[in-house]
């Protein structure tokens, strides 16, 4: 007999703990000690073991625990003062609950220096021998299955079923005694004797058996000769003593199983069934009662079997010749071709969980057979379930490579077919059930997204229209598929809100409601993705106009989703959308609602109110300028907010235009939020300067004389608080170009001159470009030359640097600028008279090209 003889401990110190024993799944307290972790002799085998000791703190020559720590008995540290183990001996689950976390980390410590060693000392093949020991010294016999038997039988599997060494020892004798057939008797025959204690008995010992985590006996529970016994077992749950299930009705008739074509190869017959069962059960026989890991074995299990049923129907050309061979001319069995289409269903399915390589092979094969034929088919269909089946399809290629389906519409419209595009539009259209709606509008979407191909644009867009400009260019293939699209298809998408033009009333049907919904949702993504397809689109086809009339609906979604499209145009700050919304006078039917929901504060008022204050927050002058100068008196009855008066006093202190100090901040802030320069092509002037004011009369009477003299005082006054406009960017490559758009006349040789001409300042003759257009040709022939990639990039470098240098010297330039122009209006060499023609300048290019003040004094020689 082994006797207590203590080695020296690492710390001799003892520890205050608990001892708990786990006994009926509830923990026991042992009572109270003290805890060391020391060596003691063994006599028999004359050497020293690794033991934790715990001596009673009421009687101390007792001992309350005394466990020897082997390599595999699994020692755990739980929290900061727990340590839990089962005792190989009696396979009883202990715990040691440390009164401090010191004396807990000190024994762990020990514990587990101690097992290191051991595992260095007898390697992996000594635990192997240990895992022998240990089952053959649990061993599990259960009484012959008899109705008798079963209390006695049910009591076992509980008991084992407390530690893993019995329950490894239970599903082995489970399977080596092939229990389970022997029970399933044992089932018809309690029922025929109506023994409701000995069923409920049989559904107990079926639950423990499967929950017992073996995968062996898992696949044997759904094998034919036994699976209607372990389910019939099953509809007795004791936990509803008055409820029976009918889990073999379900699993028992062969015509749920539906063979489109005939597969010959039995063993992949016998897995789809297997497969089908195992579904049964953990959806809805175990669902309530499945614990993690029996769940995570019975979806590894349904995994198998179906990629290995997939990957051997994609691999057999007779099937899929066959499946597909279905939806040809002469097949006449409509209700075929409709459990055809809800199979290929099921296979794209199960496809997703396949390896991409697989589920692309999977794609590949069933689109070389005419796939997209079949989902026509399927999207006019009259059942929703074939509707719903051919969207899933759809949707599943889509999620996997949009590209493949793009090229299959592109090879389509090679060859004069209808797209799928177009047949997707014409189910959105008519299709009544929602779901199937919400998928089709995901589906155009994807499929008309060029950011698949070149990255999402969402960033630039919210930059402004001049960053948008430098996307990657697209593939000419998906350029001509969205120039296709443009041409029809889109007209026949968005006819519904084309068609509001003439309606007066605007009460819609549920349906209607819903599908205005998608075409605007649709609609928002094309604006943000499509750049100048879609602008053209809007205009041509006078969508925003269409929209705003939705504002008088009676619906509050329909209202919201309206305020959504003009919310994101006004966050794309492009100036064809403003001006859009400006001409059509768009914002009058938003401050109507404003006007309407002022004393109600939901969710449409606050949507209206968000988007004045992005307007105000981003100071777009324009359209603060167009809002004050035509519905002054509607703001000033706003008044429960502050937008709506900013606005106003914005406008009045500005007097419609903005000071040269304003524009100067917003250069400087352009480095961190880039938009689009509304001064650029005159607009900004357009909107409010009237008459120049007395400093800049001044500047066009002075002298050349004066301005050699001083141009730094000059350069100093016009720091000050002077009306002259900057661009928030400057375009200096195009310089040139924009000064003959704008409408620079300069005399040449063979010009007449007049004989009233002064060779003064007073020549010239100031016209608001308000009066002077920009012709049309010439700024589309200046659009196409800024949407050359390098030059665009070298302007927004020089911008950049531009920008980056204080905004008195940006000043400084733009008097230097209007100095050496004057000069070369007067001279080349600025000593003597020009030509004394009169000049019509613009005044918004020469603000304009500030920034090459030094350049456009040369060329404009």
């Amino acid at each position: 007999m082994a006797q207590a003889v203590p080695a020296p401990p690492p710390d001799p110190s003892k520890k205050r703990v608990k001892v708990y024993e786990l006994r009926n799944n509830d923990w026991v307290d042992r009572g109270t000690g003290f805890c060391t972790a020391t060596y003691v002799f063994n006599d028999s085998l004359r050497k020293d073991e690794a033991r934790v000791v715990v001596q009673s703190e009421e009687e101390p020559e007792r001992n309350l625990l005394e466990t020897k720590i082997c390599k595999d008995d699994g020692f755990q540290k739980q929290q900061d003062t727990l340590i839990v183990w089962t005792e190989m001996s009696t396979n009883i689950d202990m715990a040691l609950s440390f009164q401090e976390a010191d004396g807990c980390a000190m024994i762990w410590k020990f514990v587990n220096s101690v097992q290191q060693q051991l595992s260095e000392i007898n390697g992996p093949e000594d635990a192997f021998s240990d895992e022998i020991n240990a089952a053959d010294t649990y061993s599990v016999t259960l009484p012959p299955p008899a109705l008798g038997n079963l209390p006695d039988i049910n009591a076992q599997m509980q008991h084992c079923n407390l530690s893993p060494q019995g329950r490894d020892a239970l599903g082995r004798y489970i399977i080596n005694e092939d229990y389970i057939r022997k029970l399933i008797p044992l089932v018809e025959l309690a029922e025929d004797l109506e023994d409701l204690p000995s069923l409920h008995r049989l559904c107990n010992i079926m639950k423990t058996m499967i929950l017992l985590n073996d995968t062996t006996i898992i696949e044997h529970a759904v094998t034919d000769d036994v699976v209607l016994g372990v389910v019939g077992a099953l509809e007795y749950d004791p936990d509803f003593p008055s409820h029976k299930a009918n889990h073999r009705h379900w699993l028992g008739r062969e015509g749920r199983y539906k063979e489109v074509v005939r597969i010959e190869d039995e063993q992949i017959r016998k897995k789809i069934h297997h497969t089908y069962r195992l579904q049964y059960l953990k959806d809805v026989v175990l669902a309530r009662i499945l614990d993690d890991p029996t769940f995570s074995v019975l979806n590894s299990l349904i995994f198998y079997y179906q990629v290995e049923i997939v990957q051997h129907l994609q691999t057999n050309a007779v099937f899929l010749k066959e499946l597909f061979g279905i939806f040809g001319p002469q097949e006449t069995d409509q209700e075929r071709k409709k459990e055809a289409v809800l199979f290929i269903q099921q296979c794209c399915a199960v496809s997703k969980q396949l390896q991409q390589p697989a589920r692309q092979q999977l794609y590949n094969n069933f689109l070389g057979h005419g796939l997209l034929s079949v989902i026509n088919f399927a999207l006019h269909h009259s059942d929703v379930g074939v509707r719903v089946g051919a969207t899933d399809v759809l949707v599943s290629m889509i999620d996997h490579d949009p590209q493949m389906i793009r090229q299959t519409i592109f090879r389509q419209i090679n060859e004069k077919q209808t797209p799928l595009t177009d047949s997707l539009i014409d189910l959105l259209l008519v299709e009544a059930d929602l779901g199937v709606k919400a998928q089709i509008a995901d589906a155009i979407k994807v499929l008309l997204d060029p950011g698949s191909q070149n990255g999402p644009l969402d960033s630039l867009a919210k930059s402004g229209g001049d960053f948008s400009r430098l996307r990657p260019q697209a593939d000419p293939q998906q350029e001509l598929f969205l120039s296709n699209f443009y041409e029809a298809s889109a007209k026949k998408l968005f006819q519904p809100l084309v068609d509001l033009k003439d309606r007066e009333t605007m009460d819609f049907s549920v349906h209607q409601v819903s599908l205005f919904i998608y075409l605007i949702e649709i609609l928002c993504f094309f604006i943000r993705q499509h750049q100048h397809r879609s602008k053209y689109f809007v205009l041509a086809e006078s969508l925003g106009q269409r929209i705003a009339q939705l504002l008088s609906s009676r619906e509050k979604y329909l209202k919201l989703t309206a305020m959504k499209f003009f919310r994101n145009l006004v966050g794309l700050q492009d100036e064809f959308y403003n001006s859009q919304l400006m001409q059509d006078h768009l914002f009058k039917p938003i401050l109507d609602i404003v006007i309407e929901t002022m004393p109600r504060d939901n969710l449409l008022n606050s949507a209206c109110l968000e988007l004045f204050e992005y307007i105000k927050k981003e100071g777009n002058r324009v359209i603060i300028s167009h809002l004050v100068e035509n519905y002054r008196d509607i703001l000033k009855d706003i008044t429960y907010v502050e937008t709506f008066k900013t606005f106003i006093d914005r406008y009045d202190q500005t007097q419609g235009f903005t000071t040269l100090s304003e524009a100067v901040h917003f250069m400087d802030d352009d480095e961190e939020t880039p938009k689009r320069s509304d001064a650029g092509r005159g607009t900004r002037w357009e909107s409010g300067i009237k008459d120049l004011d007395a400093a800049e009369e001044q500047y066009f009477n002075t002298s050349d004389d004066d301005e050699d003299e001083e141009p730094i005082k000059s350069s100093t006054s016009i720091n000050g608080a002077s009306p002259i406009s900057k661009p928030l960017v400057d375009y200096g490559s195009d310089e040139e170009n924009e000064n003959n758009d704008a409408g620079i006349v300069r005399s040449d040789s063979k010009t007449p001159e007049s004989s009233d001409s002064k060779d003064t300042a007073e020549d010239l003759v100031l016209t608001p470009t308000s009066s002077a257009p920009t012709p049309p040709e010439r700024l589309s022939e200046k659009r196409r030359r800024e949407e050359d990639e390098e030059d665009e990039l070298g302007k927004l470098s020089a911008n950049k640097r531009r920008s980056s240098t204080s905004s008195n010297s940006s000043v400084g330039s733009i008097t230097n600028n209007f100095l050496k122009r004057k000069k070369s209006l007067n001279g080349r060499d600025g000593t003597g008279p020009a030509k004394t023609n009169k000049i019509a300048i613009s005044l918004s290019p020469a603000i304009k090209t500030g920034g090459e003040g030094n350049a456009n004094g040369e060329n404009d020689n």
